[in-house]
């Protein structure tokens, strides 16, 4: 009954959506990947929000449903039919009376299973398409035949754009790159590699000198397009994912062309969500590494080495360890094992100590074994509400502590629990709805 529910509202939302949409003609940008596009949608939205009226997808709505729910400014209902009810008959007022209606639109486009892209390309028209990264095992890739089989389902997003629409594309992802000769239309690419249109390099993480502790404030990097290098700072968040974001949004501006002073003036401290790499404060003089939202091998493996870069934090005498709290990668079929045990080879070059999250997760702490780390600093613990009671008690002045899982362990939890910051959760933290905090 609710799947037939469900399926009679999004038909109703998405009708209602492509009548807005013909009425007031907004700019649509839609961005798809397997890594990286809400980090991407954020830095978007940070460029055009300088220059002009506009709405992103929130929460990382990115369903059938989700996608019309953004357009029409709209609540996700969960399963209150009244809010439903007051979604439709919001829809058909912005259709029916003259609105002010944002001028851009940046829409965040997932897939689930097979079909899913094909299906919102046949009723979305875009003028602009960013495609971000796919990596060697995506997410989501047990419900397809094989990688190719999603590479080429997300590929699909391509052939909404418009005739004059702009393709960007991610130089140093080939499977991405190789999209270029599915499309007619102009594209502009952006990566570390040489070639890339808009190119990235000298990425670093920068540190507060004003204080003995040396502690780390986001990461640094530059821009070159055109034989102009410029210098692009953000603060509050680690990982090249944030890199590969700004580079998108400013291969977008150049090839729309905007100013590109701007666009990097906007990205300073742009609205980076929770649970993405974002540097918090925790208990005991610590500092957490916040990648709660999601994960995947490529992801993981991202955070792990960032963690490996950063510099030892010193308060007083004592000098922080490394710590990696992983919790399962969901959804990888029959991937699943060699996945989890290579993350436990590369945990053992970057962290000091490993705390491994769930059954899955076990073969993360294999993987490390087999790498030699040290049995002593291996720690296996059932979920992530065990994980934060037993960090409570562990970390120590100076710990940087990197948490990471998929969305399924809830391993904001385990964040929330070592949090100095505990009035503030609400908006630190992934996940805090009411509906998805009464979620086991």
């Amino acid at each position: 009954m609710k799947t037939t529910f469900k399926k009679i509202i999004a038909n109703i939302l998405k009708i209602e959506s492509r009548l807005v949409l013909w009425k007031y003609k907004p700019k649509v940008v839609a961005i798809t990947g397997s890594v990286g596009k809400t980090s991407t949608k954020d830095a978007v939205y940070a460029v055009l929000s300088g220059i002009s009226h506009v709405r992103k997808s929130e929460k990382s709505y990115n369903s059938e449903i989700g996608l019309p729910l953004t357009i029409l400014g709209c609540p996700n209902g969960w399963n209150n039919p009244y809010v439903w009810l007051q979604n439709i008959l919001k829809g058909l007022w912005l259709i029916i009376a003259p609105h002010k209606y944002p001028k851009w639109l940046v829409l965040e486009v997932g897939i689930g299973k097979p079909g899913d892209m094909k299906q919102t390309a046949s009723w979305l028209k875009t003028d602009a398409v960013i495609i971000t990264a796919i990596g060697e095992t995506p997410v989501h890739i047990e419900f397809f035949k094989s990688r190719e089989h999603l590479i080429d389902e997300k590929s699909q997003l391509i052939k909404t754009l418009k005739k004059d629409g702009l393709l960007v594309l991610n130089a140093d992802d080939e499977a991405v790159l190789e999209m270029k000769i599915k499309s007619k239309n102009r594209v502009i690419t952006y990566g570390f590699k040489e070639g890339a249109d808009v190119m990235g390099s000298a990425d670093t993480i920068f540190y507060n000198d004003s204080t003995q502790s040396g502690e780390p404030q986001g990461i640094i990097f530059r821009v070159d397009k055109e034989g102009k290098s410029l210098p692009v700072i953000i603060a509050g968040v680690f990982g090249r994912n944030h890199v590969y974001a700004s580079l998108a949004s400013l291969a977008l501006s150049f090839g729309l062309k905007f100013n590109i002073i701007n666009a990097i003036n906007a990205l300073k401290n742009y609205d980076v969500p929770p649970g993405r790499m974002r540097l918090l404060k925790g208990i005991n003089n610590s500092m957490i590494i916040d990648d709660t939202y999601n994960s995947s091998p490529f992801a993981c493996e991202s955070a792990l080495k960032t963690l490996g870069e950063v510099k030892p934090v010193s308060v007083g005498e004592t000098t922080g360890r490394k710590v990696a709290v992983l919790g399962d990668m969901l959804e990888l079929g029959k991937h699943t094992e060699e996945a989890h045990k290579n993350i436990g080879r590369i945990a053992k070059e970057n962290a000091e100590v490993l705390v491994v999250v769930g059954p899955r997760a076990q073969a993360i702490k294999e993987g490390a074994l087999s790498a030699e780390m040290n049995p002593k600093n291996i720690f296996e613990l059932l979920n992530s509400r065990e994980a934060g009671e037993f960090l409570k008690v562990f970390v120590q002045p100076g710990d940087l502590v990197l948490i990471k899982g998929s969305q399924g362990m809830r391993m904001e939890r385990t964040v929330e629990a070592v949090l100095l910051d505990q009035k503030n959760k609400e908006n630190l933290l992934v996940r805090q709805d009411a509906e998805w905090i009464s979620k086991e």
